[in-house]
This record gives C-alpha cells, sequence and structure tokens, in this order.
C-alpha cells in the first residue's frame, strides 16, 4: 500500500468519524455539548482536507 492510499484512509476514516460526531451533536440536548461536538466535527474534516490534499500531492515527494 502506498503513502497516498494510507493517507487516503486515514481521511476517509476521519470523515465517517465527523460524521458521526456531527450525528451526535444533532442528537444532543445540551447545547454546550452540542456546540463541543459540532467544532470537533468541523476540525475532523479540515483535518481529512489536509490528508486528502496530500494524498493527491504525493508526487511531489518522489524524486
Amino acid at each position: 500500500m502506498s503513502v497516498a492510499d494510507e493517507t487516503g484512509g486515514r481521511a476517509r476514516q476521519m470523515r465517517q468519524k465527523a460524521q458521526e460526531l456531527e450525528q451526535a451533536a444533532e442528537r444532543a440536548t445540551d447545547p454546550q455539548e452540542r456546540r463541543r461536538l459540532t467544532e470537533k466535527a468541523r476540525r475532523l474534516m479540515e483535518e481529512s482536507e489536509q490528508q486528502s490534499s496530500m494524498a493527491s500531492g504525493d508526487m511531489y515527494l518522489q524524486d
């Protein structure tokens, strides 16, 4: 498995976890908990986007 495949897999897992957190936030009754979950989901999505761009840009890592 290449580094790009592993990075892409991690990005997919992060997006899936972010979606789960968003769903949990929707179910949360406590506003602070909802905000915390939403923020955590947002950060995970941002990280997954960074991972995805790293995976697609791996040509720069090769000589």
